[in-house]
């Protein structure tokens, strides 16, 4: 696991499979003191080859510091489709027509799953049908 933003140890972690974004961050050396990490499911299970962005707001869902290059980088921009298997709640949140809980039920059957193969398993999750898929395909990639 890649961890960044406001921890101790930024940088690649190991991690067992079944581990948690907490036992990531208790690897990484936890969260600097007076961090937020309400934005953080805690409990929730990591992939292997996740990045986790501590402290650092999402502004957009994608070309944003967690995929690795600053805001404003050329060649990224809100138009850049955004990863199902990397992407965080907040992310998620951004796309249009996906609010809190759709996003949570998309992260909850990733965990369940490993890992989405093709953005058509999106139709999976609860809450998207045809009409939901199709609006968020050019926004969504794997």
């Amino acid at each position: 696991m890649d961890v960044a933003g406001k921890v101790r140890r930024p940088g690649l972690v190991r991690a067992p499979a079944g581990s948690r974004v907490a036992d990531v961050l208790a690897a990484a050396g936890g969260a600097l003191p007076g961090v937020d990490l309400t934005t953080l499911n805690l409990a929730r299970q990591v992939t292997d080859g996740e990045q986790i962005v501590v402290g650092v707001p999402s502004r957009a869902p994608a070309g944003t510091p967690s995929t690795g290059q600053p805001t404003g980088t050329p060649g990224t921009s809100a138009d850049t489709p955004l990863d199902l298997n990397t992407a965080t709640l907040a992310q998620l949140d951004a796309l249009p027509g996906v609010g809190p809980v759709l996003a949570q039920r998309i992260l909850d059957w990733r965990t369940e799953h490993g890992h989405f193969t093709t953005t058509d398993e999106l139709q999976e999750v609860p809450g998207v049908g045809p009409k939901k898929l199709e609006s968020l395909k050019p926004h969504v990639r794997v």
